[in-house]
């Protein structure tokens, strides 16, 4: 059986890319166009920028403009464009520009006549131009004529011109502290504050032509936000996203979404997050949030009484949140930052650290947020940014400037940070698994469950990496069958191992689960393939009860991850409503700590009168209805528990302990190598491959033998060690060489998207060194990447008394001897050459 591709395996040779540009995780396309349908390997030997790194720009001088806060920053082509804001005395309205690659700062060209002096104001880019809305106007440092804005200007980049917009009909309330965004050619304004009381209304006014246009109020439904100011907007995914901010009582760490189709607010919500996974952002005001893929930004702001400068990142598609860990090279001569593993799509998080300082912060309307704690890195030479508020940020390219706002003691700050994005395709590993689930294609086993012995397919690999409990009993099934099929040996001729007469599959092996009945276990099994489920609809008596259901199983099964999962969101659901026939079938189920919630909730203040008010609790049993009175009359002392909650195993480490040995039993496939057999698991492969897939449904080898190769190159067995990693884990980390083996592995093998080569790629450029040139050139060669042996050549040359030490030189070819010998004589001179024979 050959591998994948028909002709041409080869890496083909790549222009070396000129110039230096930043792009640290660039984005591979398949070429088609090929003849030989492969996709050439270009490369960029640098100068980089390390992924999640921040970097300390020139700070904003004086003589251009003032430090300031509560200003906007908008990006344009390669500029910043910052808007007034205040410097502590005064309100602004010049406009400053910062030229992101000269570094360079200037004062923009203006002409016609600008906004009046503001901070707290919105900006925008349409076009080739920026609008301002609204914003606090006046004289802070006597107190006067202080008052709130609804204008519109707009500032044509390309000839500097302000012009006001001057809008018939009904207005937005004149207001501050708002959100505001573009999305289909439309200006978004959400919220604010008008001088009296927080807002939560939302208005639009289209930009394409001022002379037609109109504000028209939007008729918000679903779950909308409470009134608020000092918060901010960013759209990713067609939707817009609303973060925590200023809303006095009601002050939340929640964050919105907004269909602009339908004009619908939806709370997104935590009951998915793990106990001890990272959790939401503190609630805070006075934050910046931006978008950049897939992902969202949080950094900054107030948060109870601290100035936090970690960065928060949301991601939209998993709907998780992580604390980003900045690169080792962000901080100089500050305290050791641990790299960002990049492994996979778990990261841990990064431990919040009090540092000293104080100030006292006074928002725009007066009212005093008391003494704030700012979070500082351990060593002041840091490029890390401050904490700080009233700051403002924007996106260029792929990475993130951070300009401005207040720091400690009430300080107005004038640098300028930049933070490098990661741009590298998404993990589908859990997506993948999960379509395995949903297709059930190549399902070998079927559970038999409950006394109506409904049945439930799946795929012994996925089931026994994941569940001890489920393996026990698939090894025990099997055991059952081997003893059958040797009893029935001496009158029925058995057939190979893995398939029957004429190459069909066999049977599936039967395990009964006599305490599990099909829907819970479903969503049991749908929680194996992909670390979650879907939740049902939140609050609904039957959808509650049935994840009470799955809670039980996973208690039985001995899974602590969905245990958790289940809990929360039970609890969550629980309300008025629903609270007594949760507890009563929690009671019937022996789920203590369930129970223990519910009866916490009945007896609450707020609830107990309603509660015992009901129907429904009429017709609870005698012992429930006694245990609520006697909690009611006397609650039992609470006992908070510092004990560390166990969260379990994830996806990610229980396939990479599979692969690593725990699932060798169960393999039902064998890899060839250059001849070298490798044992591994057909509904693994297929589910991340549609190479596999198509193999396995189509064209079965009979000996259960799968030749493996690139095209019409072989790979060394370190790099398809890599490979089988990336399929089973998500695993990218690699040796470089291993990355010019696997460049072309994700087209010949259908993987569902780039990952893979977007780090291959990136793994050749920035890690090749004088201790693994000798291995890279090697595995150049022999992939024929001739950019990457031109590139090897070049630093052996120029490195050739370090190179010519290394052990593994002596045991190259002849033929790349010669090459190394040949380069080095068309880059030296005579003279080098007589004193590098003098070196050696």
């Amino acid at each position: 059986m050959a591998g994948p591709g028909s002709t041409g395996g080869q890496i083909g040779p790549g222009a070396l890319a000129g110039g230096a540009r930043s792009k640290v995780a660039p984005s591979v396309d398949f070429d088609h166009s090929c003849s030989d349908s492969v996709e050439y390997l270009t490369l960029n030997f640098g100068p980089f920028e390390t992924v999640h790194r921040w970097r300390r720009l020139p700070p904003c001088d004086e003589f251009v403009g003032a430090r300031r806060s509560k200003h906007t920053v908008v990006a344009y082509k390669d500029a910043i464009y910052v808007f007034g804001g205040d410097n502590g005395k005064t309100m602004l309205n010049d406009l400053l520009r910062f030229d992101v690659k000269d570094c360079s700062w200037c004062r923009a060209f203006t002409t016609g006549t600008p906004p009046a002096p503001r901070y707290h104001h919105s900006a925008v880019v349409y076009g080739s131009s920026m609008f301002v809305f609204g914003g606090y106007t006046g004289d802070i440092y006597s107190n006067s004529n202080l008052k709130n804005k609804n204008d519109l200007f707009e500032y044509k980049f390309a000839t500097g011109q302000w012009t006001e917009w001057k809008i018939e009909g009904r207005l937005p309330v004149a207001r501050s502290a708002h959100g505001a965004t573009v999305y289909s050619d439309k200006l978004w304004i959400f919220a604010g504050y008008d001088g009296n009381a927080r807002l939560n209304d939302m208005w639009t006014i289209g930009l394409q032509d001022r002379e037609l246009t109109c504000w028209e109020e939007v008729a918000q439904s679903g779950e909308i936000p409470p009134s608020c100011c000092n918060f901010p907007v960013a759209v990713c995914r067609d939707k817009m996203f609303v973060f925590s901010g200023q809303s006095g009582a009601k002050i939340t760490n929640n964050l919105f979404q907004f269909e602009f189709k339908d004009k619908t607010w939806t709370r997104i919500p935590t009951e998915h997050l793990l106990r001890g996974s990272p959790p939401p952002p503190q609630r805070r005001y006075g934050h910046t949030m931006v978008a950049f893929d897939r992902h969202l930004y949080v950094f900054g702001g107030a948060a109870d009484n601290t100035l936090p400068n970690e960065l928060h990142c949301y991601d939209v598609d998993f709907q998780t949140w992580e604390v980003v860990q900045p690169s080792s090279d962000s901080e100089v001569g500050g305290a050791e930052v641990p790299e960002r593993a990049c492994a996979s799509e778990e990261v841990p998080t990064l431990p919040f650290e009090e540092r000293g300082g104080f100030k006292k912060s006074r928002d725009v309307f007066g009212l005093d947020f008391g003494t704030t704690s700012a979070k500082q890195p351990a060593q002041p030479a840091s490029e890390l940014p401050s904490g700080r508020l009233f700051h403002a940020a924007a996106v260029i390219s792929d990475a993130m400037y951070i300009f401005g706002g207040t720091v400690d003691n009430n300080i107005r700050s004038g640098e300028m940070y930049r933070f490098q994005f990661s741009c590298y395709p998404k993990c589908t590993l859990h997506e993948d698994y999960g379509r395995l689930w949903e297709s059930r294609q190549f399902c070998d086993v079927e559970f038999v469950l409950g006394e109506k012995e409904e049945c439930v397919q799946g795929h012994v690999a996925i089931v026994t990496a994941r569940s001890r409990w489920l393996r026990r009993k698939i090894t025990q099934a099997r055991e059952r069958l081997a003893q059958k099929l040797e009893q029935e040996a001496a009158s029925v001729p058995r057939e190979a191992p893995g398939v029957t007469a004429g190459g069909t599959r066999p049977p599936l092996l039967h395990v009964a689960i006599r305490e599990a009945e099909a829907r819970p276990f479903e969503v049991l099994m749908q929680f194996l393939y992909t670390d979650k489920i879907k939740y049902p609809r939140k609050g609904h008596v039957e959808d509650v009860l049935l994840i009470m259901d799955v809670y039980k199983l996973a208690l039985s099964f001995q899974l602590c991850r969905l245990e958790q999962l289940c809990r929360q969101y039970i609890e969550a659901s629980v309300d008025l409503q629903n609270v007594l026939v949760v507890c009563e079938s929690a009671a019937r189920l022996q789920l203590s700590q369930l129970k223990e919630h519910c009866l916490n909730f009945v007896v609450k203040e707020s609830h107990f009168n309603q509660v015992i008010m009901m129907k429904e609790f009429e017709r609870l049993s005698s012992p429930l209805i006694v245990e609520i009175v006697r909690r009611k009359q006397q609650p039992p002392p609470r006992t908070p528990s510092d004990q560390p909650v166990d969260i379990g195993t994830s996806l990610i480490q229980d396939m990479k302990a599979y692969l690593e040995g725990a699932g060798a039993e169960f393999c039902d496939i064998t890899l060839l190598l250059d001849g070298h057999p490798r044992p591994a698991h057909k509904a693994i492969l297929a589910a991340r491959s549609s190479y596999f897939e198509a193999m396995f449904r189509s064209f079965m080898p009979e000996d259960g033998q799968v030749n493996i190769s690139i095209g019409e190159m072989v790979p060394s067995r370190q790099a398809f060690e890599s490979m089988l990693r990336y399929i089973y884990y998500g695993e990218v980390n690699m040796p470089p060489e291993d990355s010019l083996y696997l460049f072309a592995a994700p087209y010949y093998y259908g993987f569902y998207n780039n990952r893979l080569q977007a780090y291959c790629k990136q793994n050749l450029e920035m890690n090749v060194t004088v201790q693994n040139v000798l291995q890279i050139l090697e595995a150049a060669d022999k992939t024929q990447a001739l950019d990457m042996k031109r590139h090897c050549l070049h630093i052996i040359v120029h490195q050739f008394t370090k190179v010519s030490k290394l052990p593994t030189l002596r045991s190259l070819s002849q033929q790349l001897l010669l090459d190394i010998i040949d380069s080095l004589a068309s880059h030296i001179s005579d003279k080098q050459c007589a004193e590098l024979g003098a070196d050696i």
